[in-house]
């Protein structure tokens, strides 16, 4: 009987142990079969281990931001560019087409800047501003008449001289390159005017053609004439009412700063036309003295074409004086035509070194490379007229940038957020300087443009 309970006992503590694992086996179980219910849960997000994440790809950069900086920047500024070549395209088909028109009124302010002066000083005289205007524009106009009719009087009456005087040059120049070291030979000389007589024959039909397209140029010329005329007389007398009218076309934004720059632009203008007129003027005078000394045939005449020529900045001196030089060697021989040469260099050394520089000053001073290619640029477009007026052009071009540039620094500066803190008494405000070479418009010769 002793041995019952030890069985029972051993026999109780196996059943225990079962019933331990069959609840562990139980959980095991349920476990497994939670999971699977998940799984197969509609919107039941997979398990990391079965089902793991795909990659996400890199993201790519902006197209923009792919394109190296300096690309950007050349196909920034090329657009615009092209859109500013676009526009001047546009500018220059439209001028061109009216080319006689624009001629006339640039000619017409260039001659309101030189007779300006003279209507102001009349006004305080105490004549009316209507006379003033019409008896300095009537009395301008007749001065121009007067050289051109007395060059013209001057060529009719000596062109029969001057022929003959001609023809002794030619022999006289003829003779000297037979005896010259050159050792060129009488036939040489033949087949050279020979080859001139047949190029003029040859061309008998391009001549004619010329001639009768002179007188379309003629007809041209005294339509172009009458509208400067107009043009002037009404920009002396009702200039700066045209001006005031003229600022209402700008955008609002933008016409403070161009109320300012147009006084600027016509004291730039009124100091160059006032300038080189004294410096071909002097020009003229000590240039046809010398050679009028020289003995060389129509000496008043080719100063008033050196008067006229030195408007051209630098080519204008050249073709004057070689004209001169030409004329002097085939009436007085090789002599002469060098010693008139050394005037011609000796003036316009002293114009380009000192006259130059102490009547313009710097008011309108151009850079030499700037001068030889807008004369060029000019002469180009629009023939002789252009050659004059590019580099007037050029100097007004330059101060207004430089009145607009220096404005809106200054508009700038005085639109920038003060320091935090910053007192009235400890912080000087900051004003923009503006450039020493802006020239200060006339107080008394302000008409066509308002005052500053």
């Amino acid at each position: 009987m002793s041995r019952v309970p030890r069985w029972l006992g051993r026999l109780g503590a196996g059943l225990s142990e079962m019933s331990e694992r069959l609840d562990e086996r139980r959980a095991e179980v349920e476990r497994e079969a939670a999971a699977e219910r998940e799984a197969t849960t509609p919107g039941a997000a997979p398990s990391s281990e079965e089902y793991p994440e795909p990659l996400e790809p890199a993201p790519r950069p902006d197209p923009a931001q792919a394109v190296p900086w300096g690309v950007r920047v050349a196909a920034e500024a090329g657009w615009r560019l092209l859109v500013l070549a676009g526009t001047v395209w546009v500018l220059m088909k439209v001028i061109t087409a009216i080319q006689l028109v624009v001629m006339a009124f640039v000619v017409s302010l260039l001659l309101t800047a030189l007779l300006q002066p003279t209507v102001a000083r009349l006004k305080r005289a105490g004549v009316p501003g209507g006379a003033a205007t019409a008896l300095t524009a009537i009395l301008g106009f007749v001065v121009i008449g007067l050289m051109g009719w007395f060059v013209t009087w001057q060529v009719m009456a000596n062109i029969d001289n001057l022929s003959d005087q001609v023809q002794d040059g030619i022999d006289d120049l003829r003779r000297w390159l037979l005896n010259s070291p050159f050792h060129v030979t009488d036939k040489q000389i033949n087949g050279i005017a020979k080859n001139l007589r047949d190029a003029i024959g040859d061309n008998t039909d391009s001549i004619t053609s010329a001639g009768l397209e002179g007188v379309t140029v003629v007809v041209e010329a005294l339509t172009g004439i009458l509208l400067a005329f107009f043009s002037t007389l009404f920009l002396l007398y009702d200039g700066k009412r045209i001006w005031e009218w003229t600022l209402k076309l700008v955008p609002a934004a933008a016409r403070p700063g161009v109320a300012g720059a147009g006084p600027r632009a016509w004291a730039t203008l009124t100091a160059y036309v006032r300038g080189t007129v004294i410096v071909a003027l002097i020009d003229a005078i000590f240039i046809g003295l010398g050679i009028y000394f020289l003995d060389v045939p129509m000496a008043v005449p080719l100063a008033v074409f050196i008067f006229l020529f030195s408007f051209i900045p630098l080519v204008g001196a050249v073709a004057s004086g070689a004209l001169a030089v030409v004329v002097a060697l085939v009436t007085q021989g090789v002599f002469t035509a060098v010693m008139t040469l050394a005037v011609v260099l000796a003036v316009q050394q002293i114009e380009g070194h000192i006259l130059q520089p102490f009547i313009l000053g710097r008011a309108v001073r151009v850079h030499p490379l700037a001068v030889v290619l807008s004369v060029a640029a000019g002469g180009m477009v629009a023939g002789i007229g252009g050659a004059i007026v590019a580099v007037p052009l050029v100097a007004v071009t330059n101060t207004v940038v430089g009145y607009l540039h220096a404005y809106s620094r200054e508009q700038a500066l005085r639109h920038a957020p003060r320091p935090r803190g910053a007192t009235a008494s400890g912080v000087a405000p900051v004003t923009a300087a503006r450039p020493s070479r802006e020239p200060e418009p006339p107080a008394d010769e302000g008409q066509v443009t308002p005052p500053a």
